[in-house]
């Protein structure tokens, strides 16, 4: 588990991050990008930023190459909000949240309808055998 001082690292990243994007980068490139998470290593030497993108695949492929190439303005933002004696190396990863939830959307209407279509079957359905299956002894 990351230590408290690490998580607080990671927060502080995430705001920066997302401040700088906001405001410092000016790549047209750049599109409508959330930062979803920043996890940090427990030396504090390597960020990983996930992100996740509005828009088709070729807004993600151009926010992708904006990112690459704002490293070393936003790796220069960290160092100076958080002052650390050594700024952490920045890497970007697409966050495929988005999609994942969109699968389990999709796996939950195909349940939704395999139970519907298992309820209209059940309707009609009657006993194979006698009506009461239990032995009485009369």
């Amino acid at each position: 588990m990351a230590s408290n001082r690490a998580l607080k690292v990671a927060d502080r990243i995430k705001e920066v991050i997302a401040q700088a994007l906001e405001t410092r980068v000016k790549d047209p490139r750049l599109g409508f990008v959330t930062i979803t998470d920043v996890r940090v290593t427990g030396d504090l030497q390597q960020a990983s930023i996930f992100y996740t993108v509005f828009g088709d695949e070729d807004a993600q492929a151009g926010t992708a190459a904006a990112l690459a190439s704002s490293k070393g303005l936003l790796r220069g933002e960290v160092g100076k909000a958080l002052g650390l004696r050594i700024v952490p190396t920045i890497e970007f990863f697409a966050d495929g949240l988005q999609e994942q939830a969109s699968a389990m959307n999709d796996l939950m209407s195909a349940v939704r309808a395999a139970d519907a279509e298992l309820a209209k079957l059940r309707e009609n359905a009657k006993p194979i055998g006698d009506a009461n299956p239990y032995k009485t002894h009369e």
